[in-house]
């Protein structure tokens, strides 16, 4: 059945190695002898006398044994395939094939026994099978042995080719002698002047190559699959990831982390090896398959976790992410933005911009006012978190104290004069006449410093009354002290008319 097996001799470097094989081979035939009939063994030796091939044929053989140094294959014809080990070795000098693997394979040569094979046209032929090469489009060995105007110059068995700089990968070529003296497998595009003018290209074979293992991938990768991915290149909106050879994906930037991002480079590099989650497959069979991914679904959404890592009224420290009109969104933990109102930023001002108070990339310590987990919203407040200055203020600032003060605003009604920021008190027009001292204090401008009597104190209401200090030796201090023990306020004009009106009875 099998000319190589009446001759052991055949193999040419091995031959203890080959005789084992040879055995091997003959045991399973004859196993296989046992199981099939004189008529099917008739006929498949039949079919195989009838095919022939010739240099440069491309053959599909099934892999029936592993030497040492040598594969055999079955080539379909009476006259069994071998092609040296090595050729099959990936880029770790590692055996990856099986007993049964079918093999895409070139004819180097041919005997009476068996077939020569090569994943490429290579030494092992003749300086002749060029043109066959570029008729069969068969791939052929060669060495880049220089950097030439436009490309590189190839040794093809002995003859000189050349290879544009487009054809020579599939990748832009940043640097030329990158890829002097280095032995790949090329396509002959162009044969003329009997073999004076040889363009070749490498770009094909990769391509194809390239088709075949995406073609693969894509039948095994299926939506909701988490694969390994490498950063190839980052834009505006996103980055993308290529998952195989000829298989690249998006990751849009809302999908690259649960943290608010602005620019990918934020959180990927190119080059970075990473899990991306796969959530759609437009067009899987097709050259160019869309394929959206996300980075950070391989991960926990953290707002599932939020009801043990966070409380009402716990105080943490947060990043600003985020301006608006109408607050600033800070960070409290990747994924987790909270929300501090303008109204909710100073106790000690108002703030009209939040802009004025905080900047993004600020970090600013907030104090968390509520969390609403089916709208996924916190409430943060950042003068909740500082501390407010009116608790505890009539302690500070008793009735009848005099203290300093510094003159913030004159408004037609009276003096706003601020003792300490965010305590702000008012001394009404009325007082002033009532003092001796009215001019002087007439006379401030905004900024000035001035001693204060404290009048009276409304700290549930954040209100200061002021007056002169020569107030305080007069009959005046006395009743206003008394009030402030009482249930009115001196807060207002009308109070205080109220009161002078009441001391006439």
């Amino acid at each position: 059945m099998n000319d190589r097996f009446e001759d052991n001799n055949t193999q040419n470097t091995d031959q203890g190695t080959d005789q084992n094989i040879d055995q091997n081979i003959d045991q399973n035939i004859d196993q296989n002898i046992d199981e099939m009939s004189f008529e099917q063994m008739l006929d498949a030796y039949d079919s195989k006398i009838g095919r022939e091939f010739k240099p440069g044929d491309m053959v599909e053989g099934q892999i029936i044994s592993i030497g040492e140094n040598s594969v055999y294959l079955d080539t379909g014809t009476k006259s069994d395939g071998v092609m040296d080990k090595s050729e099959l070795l990936d880029e770790n000098g590692e055996f990856q094939y099986s007993v049964g693997d079918i093999l895409k394979l070139y004819v180097v040569s041919l005997s009476e026994s068996e077939v020569i094979l090569s994943k490429a046209v290579s030494g092992a032929g003749m300086a002749a099978m060029i043109e066959d090469a570029y008729r069969g489009h068969t791939p052929v060995e060669g060495r880049v042995t220089g950097v030439v105007k436009g490309g590189f110059s190839v040794d093809l068995l002995g003859k000189r080719a050349f290879c544009p700089v487009s054809q020579i990968d599939v990748k832009y070529v940043e640097s030329l002698e990158d890829y002097e003296g280095q032995t790949y497998h090329f396509l002959i595009t162009r044969y003329e002047e009997k073999g004076r003018n040889i363009v070749v290209s490498r770009r094909d074979l990769l391509n194809e190559q390239i088709r075949e293992e995406r073609t693969a991938f894509m039948k095994e990768l299926a939506e909701g699959d988490t694969v390994q991915g490498k950063v190839t290149k980052l834009m505006s909106y996103g980055a993308f990831v290529e998952l195989a050879p000829g298989v690249e994906g998006m990751v849009h930037i809302s999908e690259l982390s649960w943290s608010r991002v602005e620019k990918a480079e934020e959180v990927v590099r190119v080059d970075d090896i990473l899990p991306v989650k796969v959530l759609k497959i437009e067009k899987p069979l097709s050259d160019s398959p869309k394929i959206s991914l996300s980075v950070k679904q391989t991960s926990g959404n953290p707002w599932d976790n939020i009801g043990t890592t966070f409380s009402t009224g716990d105080q943490v420290s947060g990043k600003v992410v985020r301006l608006t009109s109408f607050g600033a969104f800070v960070e409290i933990a990747p994924g987790i933005d909270g929300l501090v109102h303008i109204s909710e930023m100073s106790h000690v001002k108002r703030v009209l911009r939040p802009e004025d108070e905080v900047g993004v990339g600020q970090t600013v310590q907030v104090m968390i006012k509520a969390i609403d987990m089916d709208s996924k919203r916190i409430s943060l407040s950042m003068k909740d978190a500082s501390g407010d200055p009116w608790t505890g203020v009539l302690t500070k600032y008793p009735v009848g104290s005099v203290v300093e003060g510094i003159l913030e605003k004159k408004e037609g009604f009276g003096l706003f004069i601020r003792l300490e920021p965010g305590i702000t008190g008012l001394m009404p027009t009325s007082n002033l006449r009532q003092s001796a001292e009215a001019g002087k204090f007439e006379s401030l401008k905004p900024g000035d410093a001035a001693p204060v009597l404290v009048q009276d104190v409304d700290e549930d209401n954040r209100r200061m009354t002021l007056a002169p200090p020569d107030q305080k030796s007069s009959d005046n201090w006395k009743q206003f002290a008394k009030s402030a023990k009482g249930a009115s306020s001196f807060g207002s004009m009308e109070s205080i008319l109220r009161a002078a009106l009441e001391k006439t009875k």
